[in-house]
């Protein structure tokens, strides 16, 4: 459950998300999906309810270990790729991994491993501003994925790119979560896109309203 003064954004969600699973959460604006996404990513605070991950109370932890947690064990993929207009794809992608505490080099050398995976090779040394749009959001992917998560979460990855560049987009990131296993949850108003997820979760009013199966 999470509220907002007397506002019920999250009324009482029940959901279980096994690795590799790929979920995408659908519902009118205002209908919580984004907080529950917040929530289940230990972002924000849930005021009610358990939230487990490999057997841990993620609700019970403190910001400091929520923090550690988003850091090491999740992943995330923006609408606007949030990437660092001052470095490079490789850096940026190496970024979780550096501020993990992992050397340079290495952080590196897995950051150009994914950009390869993805079809970017050559790019490494590119600028967020000389990237495509689709270029960019794969580098973002490549980020959300080096450091080897349990769990990426996806809100509106394809919001700013066209239909068959996001698609594209999506193919690639869950074709890499995949290789991985990381879990992937993606938050999404594009309907056609939800329903070529293996798993859709409507939310209405902060509550489940349908869960279909593709």
């Amino acid at each position: 459950m999470k509220r907002y003064g007397t506002q019920h954004a999250l009324a009482g969600i029940d959901i279980d998300i096994q690795a590799g699973d790929a979920v995408a959460i659908v519902g009118p604006s205002g209908s919580g999906k984004t907080s529950l996404l917040h929530v289940l990513a230990g972002i924000l605070r849930a005021d009610a309810g358990q939230i487990f991950l490999a057997g841990q109370r993620v609700d019970q932890l403190n910001e400091r270990k929520r923090s550690e947690l988003r850091r090491t064990e999740f992943g995330f993929v923006f609408q606007s790729g949030m990437l660092v207009a001052e470095l490079s794809a490789e850096e940026n992608v190496a970024l979780p991994s550096l501020l993990g505490g992992k050397g340079r080099k290495e952080s590196i050398e897995a950051g150009r491993e994914w950009l390869g995976k993805l079809g970017l090779a050559g790019k490494e040394k590119r600028r967020p501003g000389e990237l495509s749009g689709g270029e960019a959001q794969r580098v973002a992917i490549a980020r959300a994925l080096t450091h080897r998560p349990k769990v990426i979460f996806a809100d509106e990855p394809t919001g700013a790119l066209d239909t068959r560049t996001g698609r594209a987009t999506m193919d690639a990131l869950l074709a890499a979560a995949a290789d991985s296993g990381a879990a992937v949850i993606v938050v999404t108003h594009d309907r056609e896109l939800a329903e070529a997820m293996p798993r859709t979760v409507s939310i209405r009013d902060g509550l489940i309203a349908t869960r279909l199966a593709a």
